[in-house]
Parts: structure tokens; C-alpha cells; sequence
């Protein structure tokens, strides 16, 4: 693969994820527009997305993606006019449009090759173009019919006033290096009209020795003829609008016009150049006026150039008073051209990128800490300096490298406005969704992990949670469901929660079915909390039916499972007749955290510094411990659960005369106890995962190195909380011992290896 087409695959990588947010901002501006009908900004960003992605699409030659989007483009610009409404028919079918633009793109993107599959999307689309069509008063036989790409896109109005437009173009010396071939303008401008002809402009060439293949010298003037409107020619240059100067002259030309164009031209040109690039004449009216210069001898002339100036006037090719400007604009051009420079706000990297950068920060920090150690230990106090000035400024570079990869939780939430539309009209309800906090920021990597199990909830919210509406009248509630996901930071990690305003859990008949399917014993007594647990068993369901959307006992699980992989937790509380909450808590980056080091035995372990509350002496008269190591303790009136650490990972090693209790929060609500033998304070953790043999291991979530080159164990607080809670000593247990009493076997070099 050659350079240049490298180049143009990078671009067209970045126009998918560009057409992606366009797509977007036209389901967020549907979504608007039925609350608010007469929204004139939310019909401006309909039109202004469909016509980015039909401009773009035709750059690069997506001819089919071109002639759909612009039978969409050509309704939102009726409506944009007044001349139609947005009503329900019509919502659907942009919805749909919507629908099959991203399948066309995305057809596309994977390069599909089946000609079944392409035939089927396009009779698809014909169908949807025809219903599009039936709103521009169109018959079906104008619908988009699969013509070739070679031929203008149907729903072009060119029968009717057609005019020929003058197009000046100078490419940018960069465009090349942007990814960009000019002649894929060319080819979209096909599509809108005819070009009657077409000049390459080679002045920009340099000596041959200095010449730069990289570089791009070109120029084109061209004449169009088309009935499409100046917005809708523009468009074509609307993807290489930074990477050209473009001069377009309307039909009903007039002196006025090109001599404002002229004033704004803004290279250094000759009198010739001048007059082609406002498109006052075209490249061969000049050129023929340049050959009879050269067969009569030039007499006196008034300024520079004037000569071919009065040859294009004698040839009645241009108005005088348009050279005259002309000639004043060369007198006033600086000795050298300048360079356009312009500034972005935004840079695109790949996430791999980002990611081999976080993977780097984190193993300075563990040279660092080894800096640190090496330091003490040779008790050089110059040396401990350094060493702890650099560990504050790879913290500062730690903290700026995560930033990078941090993304607001908002552009995740507004993915659910099209879900709750399409699901609630399908259930026959009215659902509000209430987006809050859509700026907290957390983890990219995190971010696309939570997408699925937050679908599971909302859609679950939809269907098991809002009642229909002549069920909350009769309730005495309002016809309209509310579903609110919101988002806020909490102590080093962030909650996100799911609520709705139904009619919340039955905690009775969540046990009946609890102890049906054997989950929970008849003589067994459960909370309210625990109650509302069971939602999260295998198979749990308590659907009447089955349906395309719940009843098969799937998903729950499923969803508390991908949670907890992310080092996080849910809650449920529910209130009977009122609503449903489901609080989600994750940590805010899956990469580097800030630690708590302790040790048991000849054990070292981390402990996520957000979880830790306090750290009091182990005093027996204030423990109650069972023999499977776990019990509870009264600290300032309150009993919380127990648990000995050293007991649960079989540490070894000798046990000291004064234990340390590490009081932790594993949850909103839940605190528990924790064993340990030594405090070793605050440590940067970077977090290595575990083997394959070892990732089901209950109460650890991860490794890290420490800067003795030693290996400690990332304690998962949540697990060990629930395990202080409901401990039982079973062959779980036993095994989780055995896994343990190999992992501390294996040592270092092979730790990370996987199974």
C-alpha cells in the first residue's frame, strides 16, 4: 500500500467517526423536536448533520451513502423553509433514515463484498427514499433508483434553471499530507451538475529543484452547470474547506461581485491570476488574450500588466472596472506571499497511542518507587531529595496522561435517548429520560465496558419498571414515565444510577419466586436489601411472558458480573408503587490507582486508598472471631463484619504480637473490618492483571510491582466486604486457599503470565 493510500484510509477512518457524531446530533435533534415542535435550532442541526455527511460521503466517492442522505437532506431543507412539518410519520422515517445511513457507512467501514447483502440495503433504501419522496411531492419513480456512481444523484432539481457557476480552487500545499486527492472533489461535483470544462492552474509549481512530492501546487478552474443551490456546491470542498481557497462565482455575474473577490484574495498574484481566481475570466480566455500579447508589441501601459487587462476588455471578456480593481489589488500585494496558519483546539490520537502511553507512565512509576527504595536504603539524604521531587513530578505526569483518556459519561447517556424512544413506543409508553451530570468524567476504557450493562438497565427499566399510562393515571400518577441516569463522582470512584418512577420491586413476591426456583429456603429470613438481590441469580425472572425484550431470566446476572469485573458494585432500592434505583459504583480508571501498601505475613497487599476509612490496633477485647476467620468488632458503639486476611490468603510467614485492623468501605453503605499485619502507607499502584488461572480468585482484582521488584496483591474491598458479611467455609474456600498457596509459590517472573 502506498503512502497516499494510507492517508486516505486514515481520513476516511476519521469521517466514520465524524459521520458517527453527525448521526447522533440528528437522533438528538429528533428526540428534541418532538418536545418542542417549533425548535428552529434543532431543524438547523437536522440539516446542517445530514448535509456534513452528505458533502463529506461524496469526497470520498460513497456515492450510495450521497444519493440516500440527500433525498433525507432535501426534506429537512423543506422543513428548514416552513414548506413541511416534523410529525410523527415523518419522525419515524428520518429515525429510519437515520437507521440505514449508519448501515450504508457502516457496510462500508467493514468493506462488505456480498452482493446479496449490499442488494438487500439498497432495495431497502430505495424503499425508504420513495416514502422520503412521497414528502417532497415526488412520484416513485424519482426515488433513488441504484444508478451508477458515474452519473449526477438522483433527487438533483436540474431540470429546472439550471445555470452555469464559475469555481476558482487553489489547493494548499498540505492537502496531500491531510490525506486528501482533489480529484475526489471533482468527481462529487459530478454528482450535483455537469462540468462543461475544467482548467489545471500549475503556477503554484515551484523550480523543479526545489519541487516536493509531497506537496500539493494544484489549481482548478471549472465551469458547472447545475440547479443546485451555492450551499449545495460548496458542500463538496466542505471536508478540504481548511486545505483550499475556494473563489465561486453565481451565474448572474456582476462587476461588484468579482471585484469583492479580488479585495479578498489573499496570495500574491499577477493581473492574470488575479482575473482567473475571482473567475472574471476563465484560464482560456487568458490564454488566448496571453498569445495576442505576444504577437503585437506592448505600447506604453499605465501600471503593471495592464497590457493583457486592456486585450481581455477589447475581447469584451471582462468588465473594465474589474481589471481597474484588479490592478489596484496587484499594487498592493506584499514582495512574498504568506503561509495560512491556523490553530485547532483539538488533536485526534489513537487509543492504542494513549494507551502504550499509560502502560509507559506506569512503569515509571514503579522505577520510580524503586528510585525511592534504593535511596532510603543507602540513607544518601541528597539522593532521598531527588528521588522525592521525581516522585511528585511523575504523579503530575501520571495524573495528566489519565486525563487524556478521560471522557464525559454524557456522550454515553445520550446514546439511550434513541433506546427509550423506540422501546417505549413499542411497549405502547410515554417515557422521559432525564440526563444529569453528563460532564462527569471517567476512564475511556471504562466507558466502553459500562455501555452494555447500562442498556440491560434502561431497557429493563422500560419494560418491567414504567407502568403504561392508563395504569398511572389510575395511580394517581402522571401519564409520562420518567427514567433519570445520572452521574457524579464519590471518593475516588463514580456512581452512576439508573431510576425510574414505576412501580418499583415487590420484595414478597421477589422471595416467593426466590424460594420456587430453590434460591432461598422456606425458614430463611431475608432484608428488604437481600430481597431485591435475588434479581441478580441466574435464570431469575419474573416475567409472566416472553418477550423480544425480557423474560428468559438472562441479563442481570450478566450485568452484576461486567460490573464487578470493573472493580465495581450495585445496589438496588426500591419503594413499592414508586420507583426503582440502581446504583452502580466504579472505580474512575482501570490503570493506575493511588494504594494503601500493607502486609501479611510474607504477603504484600494493596488496598485501594478510596476505600480506606481508618486504621486502629487490633485489641482482642474488641474482636469476636469465628474459626473460619471471620466475625465482627465494635468500634464507637457501631458492630461491623471481621475479617482476618492472613486466615482467608493462607499467608505465611510469622505473625506479630500487635495486628492492625484497616477499616474499609466496600460500597454506599457497607464497612467492614480488615486483618493485617503491618501498615506500609500510601502507594502509587499500577495495576497488572491477573493470570487466566487465577482472575476468579474472590477478594483480589489485581497485581502490582513494588520497587523491590516484589509482587502484592490488589485487594478487591467489595468482595472482601460481602465475604466478612456471608462468610462460609466450603469447598469454594478450600480452593480459593489452594489458588492462593500456588499464586505466593510462583513467584514473581511468572506471575503475570496468564494460565
Amino acid at each position: 500500500m502506498s503512502d497516499s493510500d494510507g492517508l486516505y484510509d486514515d481520513a476516511l477512518l476519521i469521517f466514520f467517526d465524524e459521520a458517527r457524531e453527525m448521526l447522533q446530533h440528528i437522533e438528538d435533534a429528533l428526540l428534541q423536536l418532538e418536545s418542542a415542535p417549533q425548535d428552529d435550532e434543532a431543524v438547523n442541526a437536522l440539516f446542517r448533520a445530514a448535509h456534513t455527511i452528505k458533502g463529506t460521503s461524496g469526497i470520498f466517492n460513497l456515492n450510495r451513502v450521497v444519493k440516500f442522505t440527500h433525498q433525507v437532506e432535501s426534506v429537512l431543507d423543506k422543513v428548514r423553509k416552513g414548506g413541511l412539518s416534523i410529525d410523527l410519520g415523518l419522525s419515524e422515517a428520518l429515525f429510519a433514515s437515520c437507521d440505514m445511513i449508519a448501515s450504508l457507512l457502516g457496510q462500508v467501514e467493514t468493506k462488505c463484498a456480498d452482493p446479496a447483502e449490499l442488494a438487500a440495503t439498497d432495495k431497502a433504501a430505495d424503499v425508504l427514499a420513495e416514502r422520503l419522496g412521497a414528502y417532497l411531492g415526488q412520484a416513485p419513480s424519482n426515488a433513488v433508483d441504484g444508478q451508477h456512481s458515474e452519473e449526477p444523484a438522483a433527487g438533483f432539481t436540474q431540470a429546472a434553471g439550471e445555470a452555469v457557476w464559475h469555481l476558482s480552487v487553489r489547493f494548499h500545499q498540505n492537502t496531500f499530507l491531510s490525506g486528501f486527492d482533489p480529484l475526489t472533489v471533482i468527481e462529487y461535483l459530478k454528482t450535483i451538475g455537469e462540468i462543461t470544462s475544467i482548467f489545471t492552474i500549475t503556477d503554484g509549481f515551484p523550480e523543479w529543484d526545489k519541487f516536493d512530492a509531497e506537496n500539493c501546487y494544484l489549481g482548478f478552474e471549472i465551469r458547472l452547470k447545475t440547479g443546485a443551490a451555492k450551499a449545495e456546491i460548496e458542500s463538496a470542498f466542505e471536508f478540504v474547506a481548511d486545505d483550499c481557497d475556494l473563489r465561486l462565482i453565481p451565474p448572474t455575474r456582476r462587476a461588484a461581485d468579482f471585484i469583492a473577490l479580488i479585495n479578498e484574495l489573499p496570495n500574491e498574484l499577477r493581473l492574470g491570476d488575479i482575473l482567473v481566481a475571482c473567475g472574471a475570466v476563465t484560464r482560456e480566455a487568458l490564454d488566448k488574450a496571453l498569445e495576442v500579447q505576444h504577437e503585437i508589441a506592448p505600447g506604453p501601459v499605465r501600471k503593471t500588466g495592464s497590457a493583457i487587462g486592456e486585450i481581455l476588455v477589447a475581447q469584451k471578456k471582462v468588465n473594465p472596472e474589474v481589471v481597474e480593481a484588479a490592478l489596484d489589488r496587484q499594487a498592493k500585494m506584499p514582495a512574498s506571499g504568506q503561509a495560512r496558519q491556523e490553530g485547532g483546539l483539538f488533536v485526534r490520537v489513537p487509543a492504542d497511542k494513549l494507551d502504550e502511553l499509560i502502560n509507559l507512565v506506569g512503569e515509571l512509576v514503579i522505577c520510580g518507587a524503586s528510585a525511592s527504595l534504593q535511596a532510603v536504603n543507602a540513607q544518601d539524604a541528597g539522593l532521598i531529595g531527588t528521588t522525592q521531587q521525581l516522585s511528585r513530578l511523575v504523579e503530575e505526569i501520571r495524573n495528566g496522561a489519565l486525563g487524556l483518556r478521560m471522557v464525559r459519561i454524557g456522550e454515553t447517556f445520550v446514546r439511550y435517548r434513541r433506546v427509550v424512544h423506540d422501546v417505549s413506543t413499542e411497549l405502547g409508553k410515554t417515557v422521559n429520560l432525564v440526563i444529569e451530570g453528563a460532564d462527569t468524567e471517567l476512564d475511556k476504557s471504562v466507558v466502553e465496558k459500562i455501555g452494555d450493562p447500562l442498556m440491560h438497565l434502561v431497557r429493563n427499566s422500560l419494560d418491567h419498571g414504567i407502568e403504561l399510562p392508563n395504569v398511572r393515571v389510575a395511580a394517581g400518577k402522571p401519564p409520562d414515565g420518567t427514567i433519570c441516569l445520572s452521574a457524579r463522582h464519590d471518593s475516588g470512584n463514580i456512581v452512576i444510577q439508573v431510576s425510574d418512577d414505576g412501580k418499583g420491586l415487590d420484595g414478597e413476591k421477589l422471595l416467593a419466586k426466590g424460594r420456587e426456583k430453590g434460591l432461598v429456603s422456606e425458614n430463611q429470613i431475608l432484608t428488604e436489601a437481600e430481597k431485591f438481590d435475588l434479581i441478580f441469580a441466574p435464570g431469575f425472572s419474573t416475567a409472566e411472558k416472553v418477550t423480544n425484550l425480557s423474560g428468559r431470566g438472562v441479563g442481570m446476572d450478566v450485568v452484576r458480573k461486567n460490573i464487578e469485573a470493573l472493580r465495581g458494585s450495585v445496589k438496588i432500592s426500591s419503594v413499592l408503587g414508586q420507583g426503582t434505583a440502581i446504583e452502580i459504583r466504579l472505580p474512575l480508571t482501570l490503570a493506575i490507582i493511588d494504594g494503601f501498601l500493607v502486609k501479611i505475613g510474607d504477603g504484600a497487599f494493596v488496598i485501594p486508598l478510596h476505600a480506606v476509612l481508618e486504621c486502629i490496633d487490633a485489641e482482642p477485647e474488641m474482636m469476636n472471631l469465628n474459626q473460619q476467620s471471620a466475625g465482627f468488632i465494635k468500634l464507637r458503639g457501631e458492630v461491623l463484619p471481621l475479617l482476618d486476611l492472613r486466615s482467608v490468603f493462607s499467608c505465611q510467614g510469622r505473625k506479630p504480637a500487635k495486628q492492625r485492623i484497616v477499616v474499609v468501605r466496600g460500597g454506599a453503605d457497607a464497612k467492614a473490618g480488615l486483618i493485617v499485619d503491618r501498615l506500609d502507607g500510601e502507594y502509587q499502584t499500577v495495576i497488572k492483571p491477573l493470570g487466566k488461572l487465577f482472575r476468579n480468585l474472590n477478594g483480589i482484582s489485581g497485581s502490582t510491582v513494588l520497587g523491590s521488584g516484589e509482587v502484592a496483591l490488589i485487594l478487591d474491598v467489595g468482595a472482601l466486604v460481602k465475604l466478612a458479611t456471608h462468610h462460609k467455609n466450603d469447598e469454594a474456600n478450600e480452593r480459593q486457599k489452594m489458588l492462593m498457596r500456588d499464586l505466593q509459590l510462583m513467584g514473581v517472573n511468572n506471575f503475570n503470565r496468564g494460565s
